[in-house]
Formats: C-alpha cells, sequence, structure tokens
C-alpha cells in the first residue's frame, strides 16, 4: 500500500460522519470485492476494523481465486469463490453488491454475457441477504442508468431515454432491472435494500494495468510518460466523476445512514467535465503544459463500445443531507493517482 493510499484510508477512518460503532462484531460482505470499488471498500474495512477493534467479520466474493487470495493474504478477510448462495453459511448483517462487467468493449460484444451476468447475480445476491435477514444493502448501480435526457442537471428521479436495439444497452438497462429487482425485494420483502448510482470512479488504489482502456487509466499513462493525450472522439460528451476513497466514504454514508428503498447519485459535481475538458486539465494543471491534447479518432470508433455522449451533470444533494462531502477535484484526482502509480 502506497502512500497516497494510506493517506486515503485515514481520511475514511476519520470521517466523523461514518457510525463505524454500529458496525461493531457484524459481518459484512463485498461482492466483487477485487476490483476497484470492492476491493477498495475491503481495505477501508480492514483498516477501521483494526482502528476501532470492531470485531467485524469481512467476506470477500468474486471469481478470481488468485486475486482474491491477495486480498485475503493482505487485509486478512475471507475470500469465497463460487455460488454466494451455497458457499456463505453463516450470517451476513451488511453487504455491498460491487460486482458487474464493466468493460464497454464486452458490452458491445457480449451483450448477453453482460445481462445474465448483473442479473442473475444481483438475484442471487439479494435472496442471500433476505435469507440473512441483512441489516443493510447496498446495490452498485451507475450513472449510465439515466441514459439520454436534455436535463443539464440530473437528480435520482430524472430517468432518460435508452436505446432497447443497441447491444451497449445492455449495461445500463440491466442496472436498471437490476434496480428494479432491488425496489422488488424492498416492496415484497421489506429488505432493506439502497442504490448507489456511482459516476466515473477512479484515483490511488487503481492498478497501472496497460490493458485498462477507461479514460481516467489513459490520461494517467500519457501524463507519466510525457506523452500527447490523443482524443478518440470529439470529446464533448460530460464526465462525472467521483475520487475513490469519497465514493467508498458515500458507499459506507448510504450503507448505515441511507434511507431504505432509496437510490443516491456519488459523483463530485466540481469534478464534472467534458472529455476534452478533462483531457485539457491533465496536460495543463497537472503536467504543467509539457504535453497537449489531440484529438485522432480511429476509424473502427464505432466498434469500440464507448458510451453514448452524456451532457448532463448528477446532482449529489441527496447524498449531501446524509452529511457526506467529496474532497477532490479532477486535478487533484489525477495527481493522486500518478503520484501513487509512481510511489511516490
Amino acid at each position: 500500500m502506497g502512500e497516497v493510499v494510506k493517506a486515503d484510508i485515514y481520511s475514511i477512518l476519520t470521517d466523523a460522519n461514518i457510525p463505524w460503532e454500529n458496525l461493531k462484531d457484524s459481518a459484512v460482505l463485498a461482492t466483487g470485492s477485487t476490483g476497484l470499488i470492492g476491493s477498495a471498500l475491503v481495505c477501508a474495512l480492514s483498516a477501521a476494523n483494526k482502528e476501532y477493534r470492531l470485531g467485524m467479520r469481512i467476506i470477500g466474493h468474486g471469481r478470481n481465486a488468485a486475486k482474491g487470495g491477495r486480498l485475503a493474504q493482505a487485509y486478512g478477510v475471507e475470500f469465497v469463490s463460487g455460488d454466494i448462495r451455497t458457499h456463505i453459511t453463516d450470517r451476513v448483517d451488511y453487504a455491498f453488491h460491487c460486482a458487474a462487467i464493466t468493460k464497454s468493449a464486452d458490452m458491445l460484444g457480449k451483450p448477453v454475457d453482460v445481462i445474465t451476468t448483473e442479473v442473475e447475480g444481483t438475484r442471487n445476491t439479494l435472496e442471500l441477504a433476505k435469507e440473512k435477514n441483512c441489516k443493510s444493502f447496498v446495490y452498485l448501480s451507475s450513472m449510465e442508468v439515466y441514459g439520454q435526457t436534455e436535463l443539464r442537471e440530473v437528480r435520482e428521479d430524472d430517468l432518460g431515454y435508452l436505446d432497447l436495439a443497441a447491444p451497449r444497452s445492455s449495461y445500463p438497462e440491466s442496472k436498471r432491472l437490476c434496480e428494479m429487482l432491488c425496489a422488488a425485494y424492498f416492496k415484497q420483502y421489506s429488505l432493506p435494500v439502497k442504490t448507489a448510482r456511482l459516476a466515473r470512479t477512479f484515483g490511488a488504489g487503481m492498478q497501472n494495468d496497460a490493458s485498462d482502456m477507461r479514460v481516467a487509466s489513459q490520461f494517467a499513462r500519457k501524463a507519466i510518460a510525457g506523452e500527447d493525450i490523443e482524443l478518440h472522439t470529439p470529446g464533448g460528451s460530460i464526465a462525472n466523476c467521483c475520487y475513490t476513497a469519497d465514493a467508498v466514504r458515500g458507499l459506507l454514508t448510504v450503507l448505515l445512514k441511507g434511507k431504505d428503498g432509496e437510490a443516491y447519485n456519488i459523483a463530485n459535481p466540481a469534478a464534472s467535465a467534458s472529455i476534452c475538458e478533462m483531457a485539457e486539465i491533465v496536460a495543463n494543471e497537472v503536467c504543467g503544459g509539457n504535453i497537449k491534447a489531440v484529438m485522432n479518432v480511429p476509424e473502427d470508433v464505432a466498434e469500440r463500445g464507448y458510451a453514448p455522449d452524456v451532457g448532463f451533470t448528477l446532482n449529489a444533494d441527496k447524498l449531501r443531507a446524509l452529511g457526506w462531502k467529496p474532497k477532490y477535484g479532477l486535478a487533484d484526482m489525477y495527481k493522486r493517482l500518478i503520484a501513487d502509480w509512481q510511489g511516490r
């Protein structure tokens, strides 16, 4: 764990808005625990367990046993793979359902896999939570559920249009169905479910993986290499963003203070910018003007599975009303990510 991540963990642990005592002697489950958000949650919970002597049992679930083994060794959590309904036999008091297929290329090329994995996995996890009489369950959704809208600012009840004939819609439409499943379990079984609609989330703790084609990773790698940032689209789409540690604090706030059956945007409106503007921020504010953003739209751009352009900013007032406040804007998000990758 690098120094930036350690500082981020400290900021989570010292957030007076999070009632850590509610987790004392509890069992907490995080599916998708080897992914960006899941692993960040597990890391924060593990640190809180030691700091506040909570006696928590932290359970990580995922499909990659090798990554899960490293997670268990690093944070002392129990890692479980396979069918969640049969492999978790003890109690579960709190749960975060983070697992999902998030690669854009898969959304376009394997839409059936995206839909079935999302819906079946969510149903299985909800069934487990119902069986275990879970005290609070947070489903991690996405800002993509809002689809296309002419609104300039989007609140939790402002759903727009999705093209059901477009394979790329497999991701947001399956997220919508899973949100409906959560609402159904709340209505029919009184399961205390909350939904967290995440903006683009990145920051320290991400793996520096060349195969990671997310915008944040690509821009950060270019900044480190001192190379110009190539934009593969006109860059007019609005990127609603949130720093990883801010998102973790938001998720813990929703888990412990959110209203059952409700959805919450987790985003920093001050960290919203067009992709083109984001590239300029990295080039000028992060790299001091030593690199620049250039347009280079590839011929196969339509086959890369990019999400449709977004023209709105996410409103986070509902989460703020629970006492949450984001800390980092775009320039600092990139600076912290790059410092972490460089071991500073």
